[in-house]
């Protein structure tokens, strides 16, 4: 998978919109975060130049469950780590596992949304 391919799944989302949050930080690879919303709530984010790893939020247990069993798997880079992972492309973990680890990112926000924001979607 390369960038546009994951960037263009990310936007198939119902309500998703992408922007780069840290365009005057001093760190470079934070400049490059490329961060995916829905109404104003992050569900995944990417460094665009770099595109090692994408950062997505998941459920506690899964978190645990899938460091436990992948190399390519690891706590959330500068997130609640117990919220979010980071999940590393080109390891041991599938295209296709890391685009359905997205897709339940995306619903675990939506869940949090309130009842206008969803019925917005």
């Amino acid at each position: 998978m390369n960038i546009e391919e994951f960037r263009n799944y990310c936007l198939s989302f119902k309500g998703v919109r992408e922007k780069m949050p840290f365009p005057h930080v001093s760190d470079k690879y934070s400049r490059e975060i490329l961060c995916f919303y829905v109404c104003d709530k992050w569900f995944c984010f990417v460094n665009i130049e770099v595109f090692d790893f994408c950062c997505i939020k998941c459920s506690p247990s899964e978190s645990e469950e899938l460091q436990d069993n992948y190399a390519g798997v690891k706590p959330g880079w500068h997130m609640n780590k117990k919220h979010w992972i980071s999940v590393y492309f080109n390891q041991d973990i599938t295209d296709q596992q890391i685009k359905a680890l997205v897709k339940k990112s995306y619903e675990l926000v939506v869940k949090t949304l309130t009842r206008n924001e969803q019925q917005m979607l």
